[in-house]
């Protein structure tokens, strides 16, 4: 059995709280905001399969309010002002 075999046999023999606390934890510490975001991302997916179907939009909605408050929070108006190619380029792309 590989190390990496071995090592996801043991992950899976946590349960879920303590997965979501050490890979949270892990991501912190590597700085990894593609994983935070690849977890808002998946809300929504999450919640269809549980059943609430009309969990999409609202997931959207939550996804767009956390980003929102995360933005207002950092507070600084120069990251905002680095961050307007970003909103030109996703308007010019999607119809804005």
């Amino acid at each position: 059995m590989t190390d990496d075999v071995e090592g996801t046999a043991e992950l899976d023999g946590l349960d879920t709280e303590e997965l979501r606390r050490r890979a949270f934890a892990r991501a912190r510490q590597r700085w990894d905001v593609q994983f935070f975001w690849h977890i808002i991302k998946s809300i929504p997916a999450a919640e269809a399969a549980t059943g609430r179907w009309e969990a999409g939009p609202e997931g959207v909605s939550t996804a767009s309010a956390q980003v929102s408050e995360a933005l207002a929070e950092h507070g600084d108006p120069r990251v905002q002002e680095v961050l307007r190619p970003v909103y030109i380029e996703y308007l010019t792309e999607h119809g804005g």
